[in-house]
């Protein structure tokens, strides 16, 4: 997995590199985290399916929700446009209508930023968290007989996409199905609702910064239920086993995988870009919160080189590595 090499590269290449590893470097001398994510249409969008306004609405939200997952609330923004010669103004005014609505929304500031020509357009988000009165998550913190718990629901972002891919098409593998007439395609379509303007779990993120005594692991699911279970069990060197009957999911994704040809468990595992928190913490902490979330497994002694199970009708699924997660540099 090359961006998993890359990364490794860069760690042994730079001589400080203390920083390096968490979606958020966590910087307490300042008082912050501070997270960066770029977006390469027709790598992490198309606009196809997008309008201005959501684009940007998603790509705020892929740092939010970095900063989230460390606990953090979100201060500072800034905003990098490659733009290509086929966007206009009204791109830009849609775009940036977005930016400030949820600035409004969750509290952060837009303070500049970059806009350039490109052949392509391109999206560079730099994204600053205060942490004053919280306590900052890290994959490593996950500890043995802590329960796994996950906010929100997994696999409707990538079952949204798959609708989208496939609009305006009559035929989907071998079965006839008249898209124009399914509901699953309006615009109020919670699948493709999920893909396009994904909500997030800043409640809970807030909860468990400011009311657990202990440290904690963290991670968003960006890239998969599976991808953020597994980097934090590697992270902590433990065993996350997870039972997935207790995973929850909109049923609604069983129907469209069936069209798709294949098995919805798929796009719950690896289907990323949810943006749900995933968490490990111990039972007497997870009693002081509120917010919603669902237990979904515990941390326990890694015995094996696998580091992720999940149990499911009597057999266990072992993982151990990311092949099957979303891979920038796939050919």
């Amino acid at each position: 997995m090359k961006e998993l090499e890359f990364l490794e590269i860069i760690k042994n290449t730079l001589s400080k590199n203390s920083f390096i590893g968490d979606d958020c470097a966590w910087l307490k001398d300042l008082g912050i985290v501070i997270t960066q994510d770029s977006l390469v249409e027709d790598i992490h969008f198309s606009l196809k399916f997008s309008t201005p306004y959501q684009l940007a609405y998603k790509a705020i939200v892929v740092n939010l929700s970095d900063i989230f997952a460390a606990g953090a609330i979100p201060k500072y923004l800034t905003v990098s446009l490659s733009i290509p010669n086929y966007l206009d103004n009204n791109f830009v005014s849609e775009f940036y209508k977005a930016c400030d609505e949820l600035s409004d929304e969750f509290g952060f500031e837009i303070v500049g930023g970059d806009i350039t020509g490109s052949n392509k357009l391109f999206i560079s988000i730099c994204a600053i968290g205060l942490t004053e009165g919280r306590k900052i998550s890290s994959r490593k913190n996950a500890q043995v007989g802590d329960y796994v718990v996950t906010t929100g629901v997994h696999g409707s972002s990538a079952a949204g996409l798959f609708l989208l891919r496939e609009k305006g098409e009559k035929e989907i593998g071998n079965r006839k199905w008249e898209i124009e007439n399914s509901s699953l395609l309006t615009p109020h379509s919670s699948l493709i609702e999920a893909h396009l303007m994904p909500s997030l779990a800043n409640n809970f993120s807030q909860e468990i910064s400011t009311k657990v005594d202990r440290e904690y692991a963290m991670m968003d699911t960006s890239d998969g239920l599976i991808d953020a279970l597994f980097k934090i069990a590697q992270a902590s060197n433990v065993l996350i086993s997870v039972d997935f009957e207790k995973i929850p999911y909109d049923k609604e994704i069983e129907k469209v995988a069936k069209l798709a040809n294949i098995d919805f468990k798929n796009w719950i595992f690896y289907g990323g870009e949810d943006y749900q928190l995933v968490a490990c913490v111990d039972k007497d902490n997870l009693d002081k919160l509120s917010a919603n979330y669902t237990i979904i497994g515990q941390v326990e002694e890694k015995e094996a080189e696998h580091f992720v199970e999940v149990v499911s009708d009597d057999t266990i699924q072992k993982i151990s590595d990311l092949d099957k997660t979303f891979n920038h540099f796939k050919e």
